[in-house]
């Protein structure tokens, strides 16, 4: 069911109409599209429609005067790099990016293309922009959060499961994204009476011995954090949630939908639609350096009761008030 928001978006953010025009028809103009995840992945799949949907909207039609070139890096760095360099080699108008791993490779093949990111936590701290506010360079586009958020992750866990004592964190420590979400989860463990310990996520069969090795001591739980490798990896994270008893927090929704315990964090299609409508201006002549970077507006806590049950929990009402999706 839906529920009311938990929170309000990060301040600053703002949207624009969608209003259909006639566009330019003396050329045909050319998007390149980079993920990391996997191209089967189907709530990528859900994100990229929603991001062509709004094009369409505002004039813009993949195959009548726009071509789109996409490549998926699933979550391999080899992948993302030479993707980055093959879509900069087709001289497209713009680059949508959609992580932080995919961003960095685009903006390391190139200072000219314009690029918007669809999904970045901390674009200043990673080096995409100069300032939110004033981007300055070839890239802009929206926040997927700030790094303080992570710190809610270990919460919700000690709040849904009183019992947990440690908390392994399943990161990509080769992104600075990676870096940050840590450093929050680990800085505040202290005070919340939980051990954190990290447990890389790049390889699944590392993943899988090591969170079994984990879960051989009890009052366990699992922190999930954003990167392209936690997507490609999602079916076997929640799978081994499952199998070893394991309380998860996760951070998107599309984790408690295919069976985790729950989730919190930005609605990643809102972004998609909104950088539609950085891509419409930039087409039409705008520079990204002139387009300040955008904060969500919206934010959304998921609970599988269900996954709930099946672990021996009973969630708090509390929780349950806030929850904008409950699963049932």
């Amino acid at each position: 069911m839906r529920r009311r928001e938990f929170i309000a978006g990060l301040g600053g953010a703002t949207a624009w109409p969608l209003m259909a025009g006639a566009q330019p028809a003396d050329r045909m103009r050319r998007i390149g599209v980079l993920t990391g995840t996997a191209e089967d992945d189907t709530d990528y799949q859900a994100r990229h429609a929603a991001f062509l949907e709004v094009l369409q909207q505002l004039g813009w039609t993949d195959g009548r005067n726009l071509r789109v070139d996409t490549r998926w890096g699933s979550g391999k760095a080899d992948n993302i790099r030479r993707y980055a360099a093959e879509l900069v080699a087709l001289a497209p108008d713009v680059i949508l990016s959609t992580g932080s791993s995919t961003t960095g490779a685009v903006l390391r093949a190139t200072s000219v293309v314009p690029v918007v990111f669809a999904i970045a936590p901390d674009p200043v701290g990673s080096g995409f922009v100069d300032s939110l506010s004033r981007p300055g360079g070839n890239a802009t586009g929206f926040m997927q959060f700030e790094y303080s958020l992570s710190g809610k992750w270990l919460e919700l866990l000690k709040q849904v499961a009183p019992h947990v004592t440690r908390a392994a964190v399943l990161w990509d420590p080769t992104i600075t994204a990676g870096i940050g979400q840590f450093a929050v989860i680990q800085s505040v463990a202290p005070a919340i009476g939980v051990e954190v310990s990290p447990i890389n996520i790049r390889y699944a069969d590392e993943v899988e011995r090591r969170v079994a090795a984990f879960a051989r001591s009890s009052n366990g739980g699992l922190i999930v954090t954003a990167s392209a490798l936690s997507t490609v990896h999602r079916d076997l994270i929640i799978a081994l949630a499952a199998r070893h008893k394991l309380p998860a927090v996760y951070y998107e929704r599309s984790f408690v939908t295919a069976g985790g315990l729950i989730s919190y964090g930005p609605n990643f299609l809102d972004n998609f639609r909104r950088a539609a409508g950085y891509v419409d201006r930039i087409l039409k002549g705008e520079k990204p350096a002139d387009l300040p970077v955008q904060a969500p507006t919206k934010y959304e806590l998921a609970i599988n009761l269900k996954t709930a049950k099946a672990l021996g929990l009973e969630v708090p009402q509390s929780l349950l008030a806030r929850a904008d999706e409950v699963i049932e």
